[in-house]
């Protein structure tokens, strides 16, 4: 469901929030958001044409509709500014409340030993999947693909949510950043939206058969512990598509699809996606 629209120019909502609006004739057409705004969250906004828009110091990039989307991270503070250039010149800056989100703790046991407590030989395998996905990860492509909207890449029981606490055979680890869908072995997955393959690995040391997908502005979508990737890099795959298939590799105790999604190194929580897009500003 789409949040209700958030109007900036409201005084109402922005003077609810300590921070001082630097607005003069602020108006109701030049800036609008209808993605909830909380932790993890993808923003959805308009601006008018011949206006530019900027987030943490960032011109964030526009369609020809001035649509523009950005993301939130898990441990995102409670609130944030968009700064409006309009085509006069004279810039406004709009502030933004979010929501804040309490995760669980999940424990796990019986993953591969090694992929909790990686010996030294294998930190210099890790450092090196790291660039390979932050590279795939970095590009700033013009594609639309994902103005369409997301659809789930695979039906199954969710197992695992974003922005958990996980504890690794009694070893507390980083939070999961992605969404599990349980599947048998062999189960197809399909490309929840349009894009280019990035990256298509059958072997990185935590994620194993790791896929990603870019679908324009830096948006992309990953897929993790994959036991087969039907796409090569380069590839355009359609939304719907099979690109891949479940699977059990890198650090895993049992067969699943982690389906993860990014702006740009901001980790983004797949299922808000999926409730953020496609949307309408008429």
């Amino acid at each position: 469901m789409f949040g209700r629209p958030f109007e900036f120019a409201l005084l109402t909502l922005l003077t609810s929030i300590s921070f001082p609006i630097y607005a003069s004739q602020p108006t109701t057409h030049l800036l609008t958001v209808t993605s909830e705004l909380q932790q993890g969250s993808l923003v959805v906004g308009n601006t008018c044409r011949g206006c530019r828009v900027e987030y943490a110091g960032r011109s964030l990039k526009l369609t020809e509709d001035g649509l523009f989307v950005f993301g939130l991270g898990r441990n995102f503070k409670d609130s944030f500014r968009l700064r409006l250039f309009p085509p006069n010149g004279h810039k406004t800056d709009y502030y933004f409340p979010v929501k804040q989100r309490e995760y669980d703790i999940q424990f796990i046991k019986g993953v591969p030993q090694k992929t909790v407590t990686p010996d030294p030989a294998d930190q210099t395998r890790i450092l090196e999947d790291s660039f390979l996905v932050q590279n795939a990860r970095k590009g700033l492509s013009d594609r639309l693909d994902f103005v369409s909207g997301f659809q789930v890449p695979l039906d199954g029981p969710i197992t695992g949510v974003y922005g958990s606490q996980r504890v690794y055979n009694g070893t507390p680890k980083s939070p999961h950043y992605g969404v599990d869908y349980a599947a048998e072995t062999g189960a197809i997955v399909a490309a929840p939206a349009s894009g280019i393959v990035t990256l298509a690995d059958l072997d990185l040391f935590y994620s194993g058969g790791t896929l990603i997908l870019d679908h324009g502005f830096g948006l992309t979508s990953s897929f993790l512990h994959l036991s087969g990737i039907s796409v090569k890099t380069g590839q355009f795959v359609e939304r719907g598509e099979p690109i891949a298939k479940v699977g059990s590799t890198g650090r895993s105790t049992g067969p699943h699809l982690d389906w993860r999604m990014n702006w740009y190194n901001i980790r983004i929580d797949p299922q808000l996606v999926l409730e953020s897009l496609p949307v309408s500003f008429d």
